[in-house]
């Protein structure tokens, strides 16, 4: 191999890296924003979804309400707080036109095919 064909490898293969790196750092600054994007969504939708009872077109009285976060985020014992208890009620919040999760659905289908039941355990001290 002649001395200008190494040379022209070198450079070649020298620009190549520059261009790599570059390359490299821009898409890195990229996820790393839409990181911090994805997870300041995330966070500011927990915060919502505690808030939400307190919201006006909640449809239940807040006292209510259990916060559970997943796989549901709310179970509301619909009248606790009078003290008589007409439903409970299993209570996703979703913003926008985010759907359910593959979890979610499950506990939805387990609920609309009335695969709930009452459950009581005794501990000895």
């Amino acid at each position: 191999m002649s001395l200008e064909g190494v040379v022209g490898f070198g450079l070649g293969l020298l620009i190549g890296l520059l261009v790599f790196a570059v390359w490299r750092l821009t898409a890195i600054r990229e996820i790393r924003r839409d990181a911090i994007a994805r997870s300041a969504a995330v966070i500011s939708g927990r915060v919502h979804e505690q808030l939400v009872p307190h919201l006006p077109g909640f449809d239940f009285n807040p006292k209510d309400a259990r916060f559970l976060g997943s796989p549901v985020d709310f179970i509301v014992f619909d009248g606790l707080a009078t003290g008589e208890v007409t439903q409970v009620v299993f209570l996703e919040i979703k913003t926008g036109s985010a759907g359910l999760s593959a979890r979610e659905k499950e506990v939805r289908e387990a609920v609309r095919n009335r695969r709930v039941e009452w459950r009581e355990l005794r501990v000895e001290r």
